[in-house]
């Protein structure tokens, strides 16, 4: 694998002093070009900065990046003399501004990780949530120390398995009494994405599930997100928890709320993802709560002004939704709903221009007045651009049918070429 950077400009500190500080030559990562903050050896005797040489060999780079030699060993022998030289250099230079680089914290090993993982298992079969909590405690703070040690955790084979069989133990005896327990645990847990299929049978128990959907309802911002994250982490894993999720009181409710009521990007993004998954179940009563709830309107309202990745999944989610003569009939009822999906064709991505085009097919088979509208905001001209650009043969074909359908009622009709979202008003 070839790993490339752009040479550039030594860094140099510049503070009250006339003259700029330069920064010794042995002191920059040869990589980076920047103060090397821990520095390590390769077999090939040259230098780099830990985070920068990890980097290049995971990225499954065999050789040296200065020499290109091909490495012997790919241990990475740390460097205390120039370390030591590069702090002292700091101290002596505060007055340009240069702060002293800390000492790094000695990595965390592959036994080390184990044996806390060991103790978790022992607390978690004796239910004794302080050692427990006092175990996990541990593992955060390694995981936040770097990102060598957040891989040295995840790379052990009993992690996910062990952690999970703690979170359905603690939920499954009281979530109120295991609460701090329960809250670094999903904390953790979201580092071990995919989960393994071990992991995943505990973490999709109904005594997990409920627990996650009372963290949901959390004040806690961070709370929330990790447990809405995980929920659409776990779905992703495995569709069979899915109509385990539905079966949850006021889940429904809890995820509308998040899209009504925006708190952050990633929730929203999140909450998109786990309606889709529900309402695709053909689960009908899941479906017919959330179209009841107001859904339809709510996602046609959000995307006229959203992010690429919300916009999309309210796209997928609107198509889902047409899927059902429910459905249909309330996205029609709405004023916004086929100059937004017309608008949105060529507009934001591939993905987004695929939904709009199945939605607005859904919508307008078979009726006249569903035709008539689409056409009057300019679906023929953009789905004849479509297939002229080029799109995928499921796109190609419904738009080629929607052509087809919309050809007869072309002549005399009078194209709005320019809209006025919030003025517009349905005349038909």
């Amino acid at each position: 694998m070839v790993f490339s950077w752009r040479k550039k400009k030594p860094r140099s500190f510049n503070g009250d002093k006339k003259k700029e500080l330069e920064i010794p030559r042995h002191f920059l990562c040869p990589i980076t070009l920047d103060l090397m903050k821990d520095p390590v050896t390769l077999s090939s005797g040259i230098t780099y900065d830990r985070e920068s040489i990890e980097k290049w060999l995971d990225d499954g780079n065999f050789t040296c990046p200065v020499s290109n030699q091909v490495l012997r060993s790919f241990d990475l022998i740390p460097n205390h003399s120039l370390r030591k030289m590069i702090q002292d250099w700091c101290v002596e230079n505060r007055s340009y501004g240069v702060e002293r680089i800390p000492t790094p914290r000695i990595p965390v090993s592959s036994a080390e990780v184990s044996e806390v993982l060991f103790s978790i298992m022992d607390s978690t079969r004796r239910l004794d949530r302080c050692a427990c909590l006092d175990s996990l405690h541990k593992l955060k703070k390694w995981g936040l120390e770097s990102e060598r040690n957040k891989r040295c955790i995840v790379a052990n084979a009993a992690a996910a398995g062990a952690i999970a069989a703690a979170f359905d133990a603690f939920a499954g005896e009281s979530v109120d009494k295991n609460i701090n327990v329960l809250e670094e645990i999903l904390f953790v847990i979201n580092w071990m994405f995919p989960l393994t299929e071990q992991a995943q049978r505990y973490i999709g128990s109904q005594a997990s599930l409920h627990c996650i959907a009372l963290f949901l309802k959390s004040k806690d911002l961070s709370l929330k997100q990790n447990a809405i994250t995980f929920l659409a982490e776990l779905l992703s894993c495995n569709q069979k928890y899915t109509q385990a999720l539905t079966t949850i009181d006021g889940i429904n409710k809890t995820l509308f709320h998040f899209i009504n009521n925006p708190i952050c990007p990633s929730i929203t993004k999140a909450s998109l993802t786990l309606i889709y998954d529900m309402v695709s179940l053909s689960n009908e009563n899941t479906t017919t709560e959330f179209i009841n709830m107001g859904l339809i309107p709510l996602l046609l309202e959000i995307m006229i002004d959203s992010q690429k990745a919300i916009c999309e999944k309210a796209l997928a989610l609107i198509d889902q939704l047409c899927e059902t003569e429910q459905g249909r009939g309330f996205a029609y009822d709405d004023a916004l709903a086929m100059p937004v999906l017309v608008k949105k064709i060529l507009r934001v991505s591939e993905l987004a221009t695929e939904y709009s085009v199945s939605a607005i097919w859904k919508l307008s088979k078979g009726d006249e007045k569903a035709l008539m509208e689409a056409l009057q905001f300019g679906a023929f001209q953009k789905l004849l651009l479509l297939i002229q650009v080029g799109c995928n043969d499921k796109t190609k074909e419904k738009a080629t049918e929607l052509l087809k359908l919309l050809n007869p009622y072309r002549p005399g009709l009078e194209c709005i070429d320019s809209l006025d979202f919030k003025n517009i008003k349905r005349s038909f």
